[in-house]
């Protein structure tokens, strides 16, 4: 985390965004939007399953998957296999049967059985604490890495999925192409104390009015701060 902090401050001083502002103003935008939301969308996010343990393996299922898929699915698997032991020891076929509905069911059974196996041989059956020994678990990417950080931990970490890529762009706060790069311009121009609440905050919002095809922009609480070109009107109907 100290490493991508220091990455994504280098060349601070006179660099500008996509917005043309100082990074500091900037900063203070995505703070007002930022603040702005989190007296909109106050539910808790759905892969927050409070122990460490959980939500590591919840947002390892939630790849490429609904959240509602996930919570459908997850306490099945963890009654069948209510311990890391018990997903260590158990056939891949077995731990895929209880995820099938979700999606790429068989790599995420692979990679949950190989994670609980490493997490007992590596770590006491303790979900570390480190954004470095996180990704090095089966499955584990930087995004997961972060979201266990943040809910399970309170360790501030930016986790960019396809929601906060997608409005980080809209909004006109990134230029990045890939989530690293994202990651490490929203790290120079977000409030560190602001990092994990991002995802769960761009999550709903995505969801509800910063829709991907057309956004509501009629109805958003953060329309005139958005750099966003082409903004939407209410459809009238014609008399």
């Amino acid at each position: 985390m100290r490493a991508l902090r220091d990455r994504a401050f280098a060349g601070h001083d006179g660099e500008e965004s996509r917005l043309g502002m100082d990074p500091r103003l900037l900063q203070k935008r995505t703070r007002a939007v930022l603040t702005r939301l989190q007296k909109i969308y106050r539910n808790k996010a759905m892969v927050d399953f409070g122990a460490a343990e959980d939500t590591l393996i919840a947002t390892l299922l939630s790849a490429r998957t609904r959240d509602e898929q996930v919570i459908a699915v997850y306490p099945g698997l963890r009654k069948e296999f209510p311990h890391l032991q018990d997903l260590a020891a158990a056939p891949v076929e077995a731990i895929a049967e209880k995820i099938h509905a979700v999606g790429f069911y068989h790599a995420k059974a692979r990679a949950i059985k190989g994670l609980a196996a490493l997490l007992l041989e590596k770590h006491q059956g303790k979900v570390p604490r480190t954004m470095e020994e996180l990704i090095e678990l089966p499955g584990v990417g930087r995004k997961t890495a972060s979201c266990v950080l943040w809910y399970a931990f309170g360790i501030p970490a930016i986790a960019v999925d396809t929601h906060v890529f997608r409005l980080a762009h809209r909004l006109g706060w990134v230029r990045g192409k890939t989530v690293e790069e994202v990651e490490l311009e929203l790290a120079k121009i977000v409030p560190r104390t602001l990092w994990g609440e991002m995802n769960r905050l761009f999550v709903q919002f995505g969801r509800t009015r910063c829709l991907p095809g057309r956004p509501r922009c009629y109805e958003c609480p953060v329309a005139d701060l958005c750099s966003y070109p082409h903004k939407t009107k209410r459809a009238t109907i014609k008399r």
